[in-house]
């Protein structure tokens, strides 16, 4: 009994820090509110237009600023005040809802307005994210809590998902979309409201002068291109991201063409991916080292593209909830390891610009998946198109498999430096007092 409530104590250590406490009980509300936006406007695209090619087009605006963008924020976000800058993401975030709600509250919405938002938010969130991931550290004092910070950010972000879609499903039934969009336009005060009433160190002043942008972005660059583990890690999440991700944006066809339901379908199907997420990312939480999170990439995507697959094929309402939970943990299963290895292993001084990159990587290369998995199931039909993609994960899996033993090598020294390892190999573990070295799991929040 003893050793498993030491283990859950363990699990729950980052919250030892105020900051992080206030950060954390913000999310909480803020992002059930952004998981209600995204359902609702998932619902009213697709009420409006009925068309899965302007679902996944609404996606690509939504999210095709991280491509671009997210390496410029990652070098503004290695100089600039991230508490800042995270402030002004929210509070722009905020209007973006606002304005979308009294468009749809007043009848006036249309299409070319959600795609016009999307974009918007995009951009907010190009800057929000790399600024927002690299911030943990500072709130936490350092690594020794990272990892557990990421984990807990993680579970936060998908219990979120978990109420959000059900909230959403049952609003839109009653009230319609333009609620649900005013709702998580109030939800944003609480993150802010956190945030300000955060105590932070002085921000240091950076030495030196400061280089060019473009010299800056070079430097992030290279040092990723010249890291196998780093590499690796993000050309896979890449490919899952292009290929295999796209599946939660045709929810709604599957909700209402596939199964015959309705936004409640919707809610649920949703709500499910939320659980499964979840309980990836607290069983992730409970591990006490970084040793085998390698295996669990290999065994987290190559369970999601099956997962994927079985679900482009099912026509039970019962079954697809049961196939979106395993789709959901494994994709964050997946998310989680990758980012706890990367922010582990980072330079701090270079810790902006690589969750920069790792936002373009997942975040940045959804849009062109989104795009891409809407014009396919135009043309071929969204079962098929989630077939194709689940088997693009498998594939994938089996080549990051290959290459593992020499990713493995190439770690194991930055963690003998780090102290996460000593020499012989063996992890440290994580005391219950919190005296625990990185060696959880986590991954991005939206």
């Amino acid at each position: 009994m003893r050793p498993a409530l030491v283990r859950l104590t363990g699990s729950f250590r980052a919250l030892r820090h105020r900051n992080f406490r206030l950060f954390l009980g913000g999310q909480v509300v803020s992002l059930t509110g952004t998981w209600m936006q995204q359902v609702a406007l998932g619902w009213l695209v697709y009420r409006l237009t009925r068309s899965a090619f302007l679902l996944g087009l609404v996606g690509f605006a939504g999210q095709i600023p991280s491509l671009f963008l997210a390496p410029f924020a990652g070098v503004w976000a290695d100089r600039w005040n991230r508490h800042r800058m995270i402030v002004a993401t929210q509070a722009l975030s905020m209007l973006q809802a606002l304005v979308l709600a009294g468009l749809v509250l007043t009848g006036a919405i249309q299409v070319g307005h959600v795609l016009a938002l999307s974009l918007f938010l995009g951009v907010v969130n190009a800057f929000d994210i790399p600024a927002r991931q690299s911030f943990l550290v500072e709130m936490v004092g350092g690594r020794e809590d990272l990892a557990n910070a990421i984990a807990l950010n993680s579970s936060t972000f998908n219990a979120a998902r978990l109420v959000g879609p059900s909230i959403a499903g049952t609003i839109i039934a009653v009230a319609g979309e333009g609620v649900v969009f005013l709702l998580n336009g109030v939800s944003y005060a609480a993150v802010i409201g956190a945030l300000l009433a955060m105590r932070l160190a002085p921000h240091p002043p950076r030495p030196g002068p400061v280089a060019p942008v473009w010299r800056r972005l070079e430097e992030g660059v290279a040092y990723v291109t010249h890291s196998a583990p780093i590499r690796s890690i993000l050309l896979l999440l890449s490919l899952v991201s292009l290929t295999g991700a796209p599946y939660a944006v045709l929810m709604p066809v599957f909700a209402a063409d596939v199964l015959h339901g309705d936004a409640h379908t919707l809610g649920f199907l949703v709500g499910s991916i939320g659980v499964g997420a979840l309980c990836g990312a607290l069983l992730l939480a409970t591990r006490r080292t970084v040793r085998g999170l390698g295996r669990f990439i290999v065994a987290s995507v190559t369970a999601f593209g099956a997962s994927v697959i079985a679900f482009s094929v099912s026509r039970s309402v019962w079954l697809s909830l049961v196939l979106a939970f395993l789709c959901g943990f494994a994709l964050m299963v997946h998310m989680a390891a990758s980012n706890t290895i990367v922010q582990t292993i980072v330079d701090d001084d270079k810790r902006g610009r690589v969750m920069s990159f790792y936002a373009a990587a997942f975040q940045g290369t959804m849009p062109l998946g989104s795009l891409l998995g809407g014009g396919l199931a135009g043309l071929v039909g969204a079962p098929r198109t989630l077939q194709l993609g689940g088997a693009a994960c498998l594939l994938g899996a089996l080549v990051f498999a290959r290459a593992l033993p020499g990713v493995r090598a190439e770690i194991r020294p930055i963690y003998v430096r780090l102290g996460v390892i000593p020499e012989t190999g063996h992890p440290i573990s994580a005391e219950p007092e919190g005296g625990s070295r990185a060696a959880e799991a986590g991954g991005p929040n939206q």
